[in-house]
């Protein structure tokens, strides 16, 4: 049976770390409830500059855009958003697994741009080509970030050294539940409007012209992209956080507990034993 200093130190050593699990679960929660919000604010506007796109590249069809243009997929390129950070559960694991398949597929010499330390330390540790690293960008996601990824991303493309950009995230979905998706970014796909018919053209009047229009329109639609990846991909991040660190709290009372019965157990018999000699010795002397 386990020595009984041994066994208080084990539930000791155990008290502090659910203490550092219960903290990281109460500071992971007020995180998550502020990603979250930032996640459902920006989702209307999302929607929106979608739907402005898909009518504007409906009405202007036949206009050409390098954005627009497809290609043979020689040259693919991997935007794979994870987090900086882990003590997330499988929150990291499940996309770089995804995104692992994916680049399987397209082939080993397939370019990534690793958002996300957890991100680039997988894939630079197995070889991977990693064109691009964004690490660190903190708990308050700035647009500046997705403007300099999507920079990056639409400066390739249209020097033809990719033919096609994916992005891989983590869709938020409720605190429980974080979705890996890939999306194409590039060449854009302007899609249609929810509730609009597909084969209804609107002719509109460009100013100063549907190239123009187009020309601005589609850089922040890849933008927008990256930026709600982002977003999501954080909320998802401290939801998963704060789950496996309740769980790792639960998991730390369970064990208090069976270490504290086996303690109880351990000294009732130190205790049963002494008595037994106690009477034993005295039974001698009589």
């Amino acid at each position: 049976m386990a020595n009984l200093r041994d066994l208080r130190r084990r539930i000791k050593s155990i008290k502090s770390t659910q203490q550092i699990t219960k903290a990281m679960k109460a500071v992971s929660a007020a995180k998550m409830r502020k990603a979250q919000e930032a996640v459902i604010s920006a989702r209307p506007y999302s929607k929106r500059v979608k739907g402005v796109l898909g009518r504007v590249a409906m009405a202007s069809a036949g206009v050409n855009h390098p954005l627009l243009e497809v290609r043979e997929p020689k040259k693919v390129a991997f935007i794979v958003m994870a987090a900086d950070r882990g003590l997330c559960g499988g929150f990291n694991g499940n996309i770089i697994r995804r995104a692992a398949q994916e680049i399987k597929s397209a082939g080993m010499d397939a370019s990534l741009i690793a958002v996300g330390r957890k991100s680039r330390d997988f894939f630079q540790r197995r070889g991977y080509n990693i064109a691009k690293e964004y690490i660190g960008l903190g708990d308050n996601i700035k647009y500046a970030s997705a403007r300099d990824i999507g920079s990056f991303v639409v400066d390739k493309y249209a020097k033809e050294e990719y033919d096609v950009v994916y992005l891989i995230y983590s869709q938020f979905i409720n605190v429980l539940v974080q979705k890996p998706m890939m999306v194409k970014l590039l060449p854009a796909e302007p899609p249609a409007e929810e509730g609009e018919d597909e084969t209804k053209k609107v002719d509109y009047i460009f100013e100063p012209s549907a190239e123009a229009v187009l020309a601005e329109l589609l850089p922040k639609y890849i933008e927008n992209a990256i930026y709600q990846g982002l977003l999501e991909t954080k909320a998802g991040f401290y939801s998963a956080q704060m789950t496996a660190m309740d769980n790792a709290t639960k998991n730390a009372s369970e064990m208090i507990d069976k270490l504290t019965l086996v303690m109880n157990r351990a000294r009732q018999a130190v205790i049963t034993k002494e008595i037994s000699e106690i009477c034993s010795g005295a039974a001698a002397l009589e």
